[in-house]
Order: structure tokens, then sequence, then C-alpha cells
């Protein structure tokens, strides 16, 4: 874990998590990978040619990486009344005239496929939830943006955002602000955000002919015009879009913003709480886990770099959560076979949105194994007990322990007790380990399940088995144990007998097959709390 101590000790940008929240954005807003990065780019041309002073450039910059920081919000609830798909579908016109965003909503309402006398009732049901419903579905994508920018240190851009679904012309669904009341780097990003999207969709001509159609309307008519002179530059072809991550974050204004190391917990935690929005059944999940994996970390004897690690990469496990269709979560029925395979590469998102900053994917690492299983049963990648340390284990035991309690159908509805019970029986048929189950299950203030080890081994035969297949010598056991050479020997032979070898290096096999390697390098002390 020495690697993860120094990598978490390292200087953390604003933009490095901005940048990863634009990503997981766009997995929600179903738009192409890093579009939201080229929009991002594309803001900060427009800037250029806008002739934007520094403060205004900086502004913009985080606020086009944030803009759709709460596109997820409440994602489920919607799924209640839209039996297709609108994000997707309400971004073409989410800046055109009321009429085309009535359109998509009429088109989204019935079930895809639906035959037509259906499909007229489901929209005549639907409809005036629909209506109801977005004056709190914008008011939400504006507060959870807010929200998650001051995570971040940018109370100036969470001050911005407040204008987010304003129009020029003031028709916003909201009415917070009409014109130049509208914030200056606001109205740029707001045009570079759409003309980006349209260019996307065909080409920089088309997405000029767009913004010129919306000016004065949606859009400032100075800002729009710059755009529409400078398309090409701004927007280039399709074929010429992409910017990379790396480009990104060279093109931050300024001196690069730092995030102070009493804050980083918080930034870290907007990743999982950009996920714990789509639904109200997940409320605060994120965070939960984390306290739950932390402190079970801490009985399990890690030192405060390791603990950090673990309740941080807890926070984001679900970020990739947010790649799977609402419809899915909302699902109050047995998932088909696609449905299922969406949810099981919400990890490998994780991982995706990750991987380009150094920080954050240290902490991924472990994070997008919280699904999987000592037994490699598990997902994404259904590794074995060999490839899963510590922490990984930590986190599953966790998650696990908090989806069985959580109410269906996103959890199994379970008592508390009988939670314990069914952590317990993963122990015994090899699918979690013991140590993290029971260190989770104490961390929640509950009785731990007897420890149940590989082959019958006791708790020490086990300690033994892992320091000896990482080629400890029998005396340098008993000096690690803190007991007799001859007792070592002991256990030593027990195991043997039991595992059914007589060698060294199948013990060595044995324990790496079994997870004892981690646990036995670690040999984490069990700390009870006092009676």
């Amino acid at each position: 874990m020495a690697e993860t101590a120094s990598a978490t000790a390292r200087p953390v940008r604003a933009a490095e998590v901005a940048a990863a929240l634009c990503l997981a954005t766009d997995l929600g807003m179903g738009f192409p990978w890093a579009h939201g990065l080229e929009a991002t780019a594309a803001t900060m041309r427009l800037c250029d040619v806008a002739g934007a002073d520094e403060a205004v450039r900086r502004q913009a910059y985080f606020l086009s990486l944030l803009a759709y920081a709460g596109c997820a919000a409440d994602a489920t609830v919607k799924a209640e009344f839209f039996g297709g798909p609108i994000t997707e579908s309400i971004v073409d016109v989410i800046w055109g005239t009321r009429r085309e965003q009535m359109g998509v909503v009429l088109r989204s309402l019935p079930d895809p496929g639906a035959p037509v006398p259906a499909a007229v009732g489901q929209t005549v049901a639907r409809l005036p939830r629909a209506v109801a419903h977005e004056p709190r579905e914008q008011l939400a994508l504006c507060e959870v943006a807010q929200h998650l920018s001051r995570h971040l240190g940018l109370d100036g851009v969470a001050d911005d955002l407040h204008h987010l679904t304003d129009r020029w012309d003031g028709s916003g669904v909201l009415g917070r602000g009409r014109g130049e009341e509208i914030p200056t780097a606001l109205r740029i990003v707001l045009v570079a955000r759409d003309a980006a999207h349209q260019a996307s969709v065909g080409g920089s001509g088309y997405a000029a002919d767009v913004i010129a159609d919306r000016a004065g309307r949606a859009h400032d008519p100075w800002v729009a015009g710059m755009l529409v002179r400078h398309h090409h530059e701004i927007l280039g072809e399709p074929h010429e879009q992409g910017a990379t991550w790396d480009e990104v974050l060279a093109a931050e204004p300024g001196t690069p913003r730092e995030i102070p190391a009493e804050q980083v917990d918080d930034a870290v935690a907007t990743l999982g709480e950009l996920a714990d929005v789509v639904g109200p059944a997940w409320a605060g999940r994120s965070r939960a886990v984390a306290a739950l994996a932390g402190d079970a970390a801490e009985l399990a004897g890690l030192d405060p770099a390791e603990v950090r690690h673990v309740r941080r990469a807890a926070l984001l496990q679900d970020v990739g959560r947010i790649s799977v269709p609402a419809r899915i979560w909302h699902a109050h029925r047995t998932l088909s076979a696609e449905d299922r395979e969406h949810v099981r590469l919400h990890p490998y998102f994780t991982e995706r949105v990750c991987a380009a900053s150094p920080f954050l994917r240290d902490l991924a690492r472990d994070a997008v194994c919280h699904h999987e299983r000592l037994d490699g049963s598990g997902y994404h990648r259904g590794l074995p007990a060999a490839a899963l340390g510590v922490p990984a284990r930590l986190l599953a035991a966790a998650d696990a322990m908090r989806s069985a309690c959580e109410t269906p159908p996103h959890g199994r509805g379970l008592s508390r007790a009988a939670a314990v019970y069914a952590l317990g029986r993963d122990v015994r048929e090899g699918r979690l380990d013991a140590e993290a189950v029971a260190a989770v299950v104490e961390a929640a203030g509950l009785e731990p399940p007897p420890l149940h080890r590989p082959a019958g081994l006791t708790e020490q035969e086990s300690r033994v088995v892992g320091l000896v297949a990482r080629g400890l010598a029998t005396k340098q056991v008993a000096r690690t144990l803190g007991i007799s050479p001859k007792t070592a020997d002991q256990h030593l032979q027990h195991a043997y007998r039991k595992i059914g070898v007589s060698s060294r290096a199948a013990v060595a096999l044995f324990a790496a097959e079994h997870g004892l390697l981690a646990w036995g390098e670690l040999l984490i002390p069990r700390r009870r709390t006092a009676p």
C-alpha cells in the first residue's frame, strides 16, 4: 500500500475531479464518451474569440465541466412516467422552442413499441405528472450541480449555476433571470455546450444554423453571433473533434486550482453522490458505505493512510451506476439478460471515469472490486481470491452488508440480524472473506459471525499458512506471531494434514487460491471494543 499512500499525498487538482465528473455525466446524458471534455475545449475557444478576460475564462472552464453534474437527479423518478429514454432525446431541444421540447416529451411518454391505443392511453395518463415534475427536475439540476461544485471548493461556480436553466429571453421554467442577469461566463458556456452537441449531430455548419436560430431566445445574441462567425475555428468538424484529458486539464486558465487536503474527502464524495441522486432509495449510500468500510478498516488494524484509501475508494465505487438506464434501476421485475449485463458493467464504467486521473485511478483499483467474490463468481472481471487484496475484500463486505439491508428492488430488505446471517453464509460458501465480514459486522455494531477458515484451519493456522506461503522460515513465523518455534511447527503440521499437502510450494498455492496471503502479510489484529 506504499504506492497508495504516496498517491494520496500528492496535490489534487479541482479540475481533475471536475473532469472525472464530466466524464460521468456524459454517461448519464447519453453523450459520446468524452463529449463534455470536447465541449469544454470549445468553451475555451469561444472565450478566446469573444475576448473574455481571465476571470471569465476561469469561471467558464469549471462551469462547462460541471454544467450537467445534476443530470442524474431523480432519474428513477422520471422513469416512473417516461416509458422511453428522455435524457438522451431532450438534449437536442433543451434550448429549443417549447413546441420542440413538448414533441420530445410526448414521444418519450409511452412504452417503446406499445400499440397505438395503449401508447395514447399511456401518454394521456403520464403527461400531467411529467409536466408537474419539470420545475422540480430543473431545480434539482441546478441544486445538485451547485452542491457538487461547492464540495470542490468552487463556490463562485456554484453561485453562477443558480442560473443554469435560465434563458436570454426570460422564458426559463424557473424564471430566475434573463438577459445580462445571467452571468457572462455561463452565457458563453450555454452557447458552447449547445453548439458542441449540435456539431456532434450534424457538423459545425449545422450547429451554427441551430445557434443562429436560438440567438435572442435561449442564448445571448452577441455570444451566439461570435459562435456563428467562428464556428469552424471553435467547433471544427466531427472528425477533428476529440479533446483529450491532458489537453483539457492543460487548458485551465491561470494557476491550477488545488483542493485543500482537508477537503479531498468531500471532493471524492462528489463522484459517489452523483450516482446517489439517481433515485431516492440511494440517498446517502456512498457516504454510508464509506463510513462502514472505513470503520471496518480501522478495526482490521490498517494504518491511517490505508484506512483513508479504503474510505475514499468506497466513496466512488458506484459512480459507474450512472451508466445504467434508469428504467433498469426502477424495474420491479426480474431483469432480462441484457439488463443484468448493463448492471454488471457499472464497475467497468467507474474504472473508465477514473482512469485518466492518477489520483482517482489509484483509488479505483480497489473501488471497482466491490462486486468481486473470492470464488471468482463476482463481476465485472470475475477475479479470484488471490487477486483481491484487503481493501477490495473490505469494500465487498461493506457493500454486501449495505445491500442486504436496503429495501427492494435495489436491496434485499433484510433485518440487520438476517443480514449478518446472509454474509456469514457467503463466507461459508467461499464468496466473502471471513475477516473482512467480521470487521464490517463489528463496525456496524453487531456481533460478528464465527470466522470460517478453508479446510477447517484455525485462525492461527491460517496466519501460519499465510506467512509460510510468503517464504518465512518456521523461526521467523514464530517470531512474527509471538509464539515458540515448536508451536509454530505444530500449527504448520496440522495445516499440512488439513489441506492434504506436504510441501511449502503446495501450501503457497492453497494460500493464494483461498486468499490467505493478504491477511497473513498484514497480520491484522482483531481489535475488540471494551465490554
